[in-house]
C-alpha cells in the first residue's frame, strides 16, 4: 500500500487563513523519496533529501518575507539514505531551507551542524542575497582549533531562502531547434553583460533573461548568422567576500550555489518561468540555447570555507577527500573543494540537474567547465568514468550539445581529444596556433594546416567527427578580439590582484603601440587582424565558436581574467562607431559564405592522400608559386604563405561517390609584406572568383582571374577564391 497516497486522500481539509505561498499548517506525512527536492503535485509538497551520514533532517518554513521561521518539521522517514516527508498544506512559493544534524567530526569528513541553515542541492528556484558573516561558517573564525571548532551562532538570518514552485508552463507553439553540427556556429555571451548597456532594453530590464528576450537583442543575434547562443553560468552563485569587499563581483558566475536554480539576478521579476519564455523566444528564432555549466566543484571552497548546503548536508559523501586525511578536500579546481561524481548520489544530482535543464527548461546543450574533473575517477582520467558514461547511455543526454572544457589544474588535467565520442571539445591548441601564425610567428606552416583541417590529430578517433573541434580564437577568459591586437601585455590592475592574474602567455600583439591609438595605419591592421582572424575561425574544419562583442570591437582596455568585473569593463558597448557597423557587417558576410559552401564545414575529416579510385585529392596545400607544398617548404622556418585547395568532389560521406559542393581555394598570408600567389588549375573549372579578400575594407564586386594568374595578396591578410565551373561549354559562378 503506498501510505503517502492513502494519507494525501485522508486530508481533506485546508486551512482558511492559508494564502497561495505560505503553509499555515505544518501536517507531515510520510511522503516519498521520489523524487528529490521539494515537489508540488497539485495536493501539497514532497521534501525529499539525500544524506547518508545525518542523524535528523529538519525542515525548516517560513513566511512570505522570508524573514520569519513559521515552523519546523522534522522530515519523519528515511528510505535508502534519502530522508523524507509529505506536507499536505504547503504549496507554491513557500520558503524554506534545512538544519541537518550529524556528527561534527572533520578529522573523519564529516561536518554536521544544525545551527547553519542549508540550502537544498535540489531547489528549483533560491530567493534572496547571501549576506557574508562568521555565522555562515560550521566552525568559529579565529579560533585556537580553527574548523575543528564547532560554532553555535545561527545563520539563517544571513542565507537566501529555497522556493517551492510550480513547473506548469504554457509552452504553446514552441519547438525544438535541433540543428546539426555542421550548421552550428557558437555565439558565447554573458546574460547580463550583454544587455546593460542596450539602448532597446529598458532599465529594469537590463541585465537580466528578459532583457535578452528584447525584439532587437534577438532581431540582431538572428541577424548575423549564428546559431547558437552560449551563455556563461546561469545557474545561482554566490559573490566572493573577498570580491565584495574591493567592491567587485563575482561576474562571471563561476561560483555555484545550486545546480537547479536560475540566478536571481538575472530574473527581472518573481518567476524562474523567465527564463522558459527566454528559450521559446530564442527558438522561434531558430537559435539554440547552450549553458555553460560548472559541476566540477560549490561556492563552499575548501575546509576553512562556509557551510551552506552540502558540506552540512553530508559533507563526506558530496565532496572529494584526502584519502589519508579527510579533514582536508582534494583540490582539481583551483577552487578549494572538488565535487565527487564517483559518488553514485552525486552523480544522480548531477545527471538529473541536466535533464532538468533540457527537458523543463527546453535547453539544447552544455559546455561543462573544466570538465576533466567530470571523467576523474580516483584512478584518474577516464573516458569510460561514471558521469562520461551516464551521459552516452542518457536517453536525452544523448541527444543534446555536450560540449567539455578538456582541461583543469589537477593531476593529468589536460585531455583535448581525450573525450569519448558524442562529445565536442574547446581546442585551445587550435586558438594559440592561429594567434601565432598571424602575429607572424616562424615555423607555424605545418601546425596551422592541422588546426586548419579540424585537427584530426586529436578527434579523428573512435569515429569522431570533425565537429569534436570547437575552433576560437577568443572567450571570455582571456582577451576580447580587439584587445588581441591592441595589446602585448595583460592590464589587470582593475582586479585588485597587483596585475598578478590572468594568462601572461598570450600571444597578442599590439602592432606597435601598446592600447588605443590614432595611428591610421595602425589602426588599420589591427582591423585586418581582425577580420583575419573571423575568416580564419569561420573558414576551418570544426565547431566555429565566436565571442560576443568582438563583431562590436568590445575592449575591456587589455583586462585578459574580467571574472570580477561587473561593470563597462565587461559589459558590451553598443555605442557603435563607423569601424564597429564595417566589422558587423563583415562577420555576416563571412557566415554567409560558410553556410554557403558545405566543404568548409564537412562532417567527415578530409584527407591530404590521392584517392586513386576517385582519381583527386580532397585537400592540397599549395605554396605561393602555385606548386604542391613538400617537405623542404613544410620546413622552412621562414615561410608564412600558405594556399589551401578544397576540392569539391570530395567524398561527402562513407558512400563512395564524388561530391557536388564548389571547389575553394584559400591562401593565408602572414607575410608583413605583399605576396603575389599564383593560381593553380583545377578540374572542371576555367578560372578563380575571388569572394573575400581581408585587405578590403569593405565588400567589394567579385572578380575573377585566370588559371596561372597571380592573386596578388596584401600583407598579413586572407583570401577565399570559388572556381568557375564549366557547365556544358558555359562558364558560370556559382
Amino acid at each position: 500500500m503506498n501510505t503517502s497516497h492513502a494519507s494525501r486522500d485522508s486530508d481533506k481539509s485546508v486551512a482558511a487563513d492559508e494564502t497561495p505561498s505560505v503553509m499555515r499548517q505544518t501536517r507531515v506525512h510520510e511522503g516519498s523519496s521520489f523524487p528529490l527536492g521539494a515537489t508540488w503535485d497539485g495536493l501539497g509538497v514532497n521534501f525529499a533529501l539525500f544524506s547518508a551520514n545525518a542523524t535528523r533532517v529538519e525542515l525548516c518554513l517560513f513566511d512570505e518575507t522570508g524573514e520569519q521561521e513559521l515552523a519546523r518539521v522534522e522530515l519523519p522517514e528515511y528510505t535508502d539514505e534519502v530522508w523524507h516527508g509529505y506536507l499536505p498544506d504547503a504549496r507554491p512559493g513557500q520558503l524554506y531551507g534545512y538544519r541537518v544534524h550529524g556528527p561534527y567530526a572533520p578529522e573523519e569528513g564529516h561536518r554536521f551542524n544544525p545551527n547553519k541553515l542549508l540550502l537544498d542541492p535540489y531547489a528549483k528556484q533560491i530567493v534572496g542575497d547571501l549576506q557574508w558573516d562568521e555565522a555562515l561558517f560550521g566552525y568559529t573564525i579565529g579560533h585556537p582549533d580553527g574548523d575543528l571548532s564547532f560554532d553555535e551562532r545561527d545563520s539563517a538570518p544571513f542565507m537566501p531562502r529555497c522556493r517551492v514552485i510550480d513547473p506548469a508552463f504554457t509552452w504553446g507553439r514552441s519547438r525544438d531547434v535541433q540543428l546539426p553540427w555542421d550548421h552550428t556556429i557558437v555565439y558565447e555571451t554573458h546574460v547580463r553583460g550583454y544587455t546593460m548597456r542596450h539602448p532597446s532594453v529598458p532599465e529594469a530590464l537590463r541585465g537580466t533573461f528578459a532583457g535578452l528576450m528584447v525584439n532587437d537583442v534577438v532581431d540582431y543575434i538572428h541577424s548575423l548568422g549564428v546559431s547558437s547562443v552560449e551563455l556563461l553560468p546561469i545557474h545561482a552563485f554566490v559573490d566572493d567576500q573577498r570580491l565584495l569587499e574591493q567592491g567587485l563581483r563575482n561576474y562571471w558566475g563561476y561560483n555555484t550555489l545550486g545546480f537547479f536554480a536560475p540566478h536571481s539576478r538575472y530574473i527581472s521579476g518573481e518567476s524562474i518561468n523567465e527564463f522558459k519564455e527566454l528559450v521559446a523566444r530564442y527558438h522561434a528564432a531558430d537559435l539554440e540555447v547552450i549553458l555553460d555549466v560548472v559541476y566540477n566543484h560549490t561556492a563552499e571552497g575548501n575546509e576553512l570555507g562556509p557551510t551552506l548546503s552540502l558540506k552540512g548536508i553530508d559533507n563526506a559523501s558530496y565532496y572529494r577527500l584526502m584519502p589519508e586525511e579527510p579533514r582536508y578536500y582534494i583540490d582539481d579546481t583551483g577552487t578549494g573543494n572538488t565535487l565527487n561524481l564517483s559518488h553514485q548520489r552525486v552523480l544522480q544530482m548531477v545527471t538529473d540537474s541536466l535533464r532538468y535543464w533540457a527537458t523543463e527548461m527546453r535547453v539544447d546543450g552544455f559546455r561543462f567547465d573544466l570538465a576533466t574533473i567530470l571523467g576523474r575517477e580516483p584512478h584518474g582520467f577516464d573516458e569510460g568514468g561514471g558521469f562520461l558514461d551516464s551521459c552516452r547511455q542518457d536517453p536525452i543526454l544523448s541527444q543534446v550539445k555536450l560540449i567539455a572544457e578538456p582541461w583543469d589544474c589537477g593531476p593529468g588535467g589536460y585531455q583535448v581529444g581525450g573525450f569519448p565520442p558524442g562529445w565536442a571539445e574547446w581546442n585551445d591548441r587550435y586558438r594559440d596556433t592561429v594567434r601565432a601564425f598571424w602575429r607572424g610567428d616562424e615555423g607555424q606552416l605545418p601546425e596551422l594546416a592541422t588546426r586548419l583541417m579540424a585537427s584530426a590529430d586529436f578527434f579523428k578517433r573512435r569515429g569522431r567527427r570533425p565537429f569534436a573541434s570547437v575552433n576560437f580564437v577568443t572567450a571570455h577568459d582571456g582577451y576580447t578580439l580587439f584587445d588581441l591586437v591592441a595589446y602585448n601585455d595583460k592590464h589587470n590592475e582593475a582586479n585588485g590582484e597587483d596585475n598578478m592574474d590572468g594568462h601572461d602567455h598570450n600571444l597578442s600583439w599590439n602592432h606597435g603601440v601598446e592600447g588605443p591609438t590614432d595611428d591610421e595605419d595602425i589602426q588599420a591592421l589591427r582591423l585586418r587582424q581582425i577580420r583575419n582572424f573571423i575568416a580564419t575561425t569561420l573558414f576551418s574544419q570544426g565547431t566555429p565558436m565566436l565571442l560576443a562583442g568582438d563583431e562590436l570591437l568590445r575592449t575591456q582596455q587589455g583586462n585578459n581574467n574580467a571574472y570580477c568585473q561587473d561593470n563597462e569593463i565587461s559589459w558590451v558597448d553598443w555605442n557603435l562607431d563607423g569601424d564597429a557597423h564595417a566589422m558587423i557587417e563583415y562577420l555576416r558576410r563571412v557566415i554567409a559564405l560558410r553556410m554557403r559552401y558545405p566543404i568548409l564545414r564537412r562532417g567527415r575529416f578530409l584527407s591530404g592522400e590521392y584517392n586513386e579510385e576517385m582519381g583527386l585529392k580532397e585537400v592540397t596545400w599549395l605554396a605561393p608559386d602555385g606548386a604542391e607544398m613538400d617537405v623542404e617548404r613544410w620546413e622552412d622556418t621562414e615561410a608564412r604563405t600558405l594556399g589551401l585547395l578544397l576540392d569539391g568532389r570530395a567524398q561527402p560521406s562513407g558512400i563512395r561517390r564524388a561530391g557536388a559542393d564548389v571547389t575553394l581555394l584559400l591562401i593565408f598570408n602572414a607575410h608583413h609584406e605583399a605576396v603575389a600567389f599564383q593560381l593553380p588549375a583545377a578540374p572542371s573549372g576555367s578560372g578563380w572568383l575571388c569572394r573575400l579578400d581581408t585587405s578590403q575594407t569593405c565588400e567589394e564586386a567579385p572578380f575573377q582571374r585566370a588559371f596561372g594568374e597571380e592573386h596578388v595578396l596584401e600583407g598579413r591578410s586572407l583570401a577565399l577564391l570559388e572556381l568557375v565551373q564549366h557547365n556544358e561549354g558555359a562558364v558560370t559562378s556559382v
